[in-house]
């Protein structure tokens, strides 16, 4: 477990992997203690291209944030956007550069052609939670004793659920393009992170997650582990656990995080 204290806030994380029923593990995650950086990255290319991507861009994420941190004096390569917070910028322009330097990875290495990842990221500082997401990986917020998804997954079936309210998800379960993604790390030069945050309160409980996880395990069973009360060390772990019970394949990473004051 991982307790420290950033900007008077109190918090513990944890996270846990596991290939699922596949022979490797394309999911990368990172806690980073000093600067309440939280990312997880599910990546995708063949012949390992896939871990390549998601490493290089938590690296990347990680990078500007450390950089990011006490320094007035830093260049915004993408702008600074002034309806923002600071540390919302300091993500978006994060999650930019990671997608940059996946894309000249990809480009430079043939091994690596084609190769992206999702990306999703909790910044966490003065009683505020940052967060973004590119791709199917996700964020949940356990709060006031409900879950809730703050991240939107970027893919086909959640735009055909934005234009069809009326439709359900599991109606969708066995369509061709189910798990095409319309958006990811490494895809495009123009990829535009959608940044948001919110207030984050004690008690309060984070995940994030890949689509390993969240594909085997509805809202109902996320939140009754998020509100269980048990330690983050045992949450992270129990979680995947309950996902290769319910026969998940993918890769299956959670990332758990505890406002604990």
């Amino acid at each position: 477990m991982t307790a420290y204290n950033l900007a008077r806030m109190q918090l513990s994380a944890f996270g846990a992997t596991h290939p699922g029923r596949r022979t490797s593990n394309e999911d990368a995650w990172l806690v980073d203690q000093e600067v309440g950086l939280f990312v997880l990255a599910d990546g995708m290319g063949g012949h390992k291209a896939g871990e390549v991507a998601a490493h290089l861009a938590i690296d990347a994420i990680q990078e500007f944030i450390r950089q990011s941190r006490d320094s007035e004096d830093i260049t915004w390569p993408h702008g600074f956007q002034p309806g923002l917070s600071r540390d919302a910028n300091r993500l978006g322009t994060a999650v930019r550069l990671a997608n940059c330097r996946v894309l000249d990875a990809s480009a430079e290495r043939a091994d690596c052609t084609g190769m992206g990842t999702t990306v999703v990221a909790a910044l966490a500082g003065h009683d505020r939670l940052v967060f973004v997401g590119v791709g199917d990986s996700r964020v949940y917020l356990w709060q006031a004793g409900g879950v809730h998804q703050l991240t939107q997954d970027d893919s086909w079936v959640a735009t055909v659920l934005a234009r069809e309210p009326g439709l359900s998800e599991s109606a969708l379960a066995h369509h061709p393009m189910r798990h095409v993604l319309t958006s990811v790390i490494g895809a495009r030069p123009d990829t535009e992170p959608h940044v948001e945050e919110r207030a984050l309160e004690v008690g309060d409980v984070v995940l994030l997650c890949s689509d390993g996880l969240h594909g085997a395990l509805g809202n109902a069973e996320i939140g009754a582990a998020l509100g269980s009360g048990n330690p983050v060390e045992t949450l992270a772990p129990m979680l995947v656990q309950q996902a290769l019970n319910q026969g998940a394949s993918d890769n299956i990473t959670a990332v758990v995080v505890r406002r604990q004051a």
